[in-house]
């Protein structure tokens, strides 16, 4: 069963680009990972896709209805936008509280083990808080309901590394319970601990969309190698090969396909040292974007 399905989704802001013909399924269970650099369309999917504004063409569901059209879905979906804005005067704990009343239940004991696991002090008022505790309370906001879809855009931005650590655990924790994620971010590290499928935008458009697992066992390497004497650079342009970097005697390059191809290349000439490792999602995801450049 899909979550969440996007089909051909646009939205236009007269002259500046939104997004365009975005596609997307999100399965049940999952966490989902949406990657791209700021400005590349992930916010304005998200607030289509909740119905916070209107598509110019295309669709998007939840659980199977459309936001604008059946806004009471919202009520089982926990959502925490990249900036998080509140009245200052109010308490957190009695904001929280607000917000636990437009919910059929008792969310008292809720708000306050979130509260404990996110080391948020719920008398304080808002106006007094930090940047980053006003991000804790957005955290707590949109979980204190117990939803069966958690929706984070940029969730730890303003977040210290250790909270960064308790927030993983939690939606882990929420995801282990059955709760399904959609998870946006330009952080690849991120993505990469977090989600089991990624999809990849830039400019408006879904360039890409992968398994995290094949994203890192799909055969893709990281080849570093010194050299006795100077390379030439033509040798290793062959099919497979990307982002090659030639400096002095070394020459380093992602490699997609069959690496007994690059071996037999290397008994050619005479090296003094080779690596060869499992790339960061960064190379791979930077190798996507310079194709997609490529095309234009």
């Amino acid at each position: 069963m899909n979550v969440i399905e996007i089909k051909n989704l646009t939205k236009n802001y007269n002259k500046s680009r939104g997004i365009i013909d975005v596609n997307l399924e999100v399965e049940e269970g999952e966490i989902f990972g949406f990657i791209g650099p700021n400005g590349a369309g992930k916010s304005t999917t998200i607030r289509t896709l909740l119905g916070l504004i209107y598509p110019t063409s295309g669709s998007a569901a939840i659980f199977g209805k459309n936001c604008i059209e059946h806004p009471e879905v919202k009520k089982e979906v926990g959502y925490l936008p990249s900036e998080v804005f509140y009245y200052d005067n109010m308490r957190v704990i009695d904001l929280l509280k607000y917000s636990a009343s437009f919910y059929e239940k008792d969310c008292s004991n809720r708000i306050k083990e979130l509260a404990e696991i996110m080391d948020l002090d719920l008398k304080k008022k808002i106006d007094d808080l930090s940047f980053g505790n006003k991000k804790k309370v957005g955290i707590v906001q949109g979980l204190l309901h117990e939803p069966k879809l958690i929706i984070l855009d940029e969730p730890t931005s303003g977040l210290d590394p250790l909270m960064q650590h308790k927030f993983f655990g939690l939606i882990k924790s929420e995801n282990q319970k059955g709760a399904t994620v959609f998870f946006s971010s330009h952080i690849l590290s991120e993505v990469q601990r977090m989600c089991s499928r990624v999809a990849f935008i830039k400019d408006g458009k879904v360039i890409k969309l992968e398994k995290m697992s094949d994203l890192r066992e799909n055969n893709y390497k990281m080849i570093k190698i010194e050299a006795d004497s100077q390379l030439d650079r033509s040798f290793f342009e062959m099919p497979g090969v990307s982002n090659l970097e030639l400096k002095g005697l070394s020459i380093s390059f992602l490699f997609k396909g069959d690496i007994n191809r690059v071996l037999r290349k290397l008994s050619e000439v005479s090296i003094s040292n080779l690596l060869i490792v499992e790339p960061e999602l960064e190379e791979i995801f930077m190798h996507y974007y310079a194709k997609e450049d490529l095309k234009r």
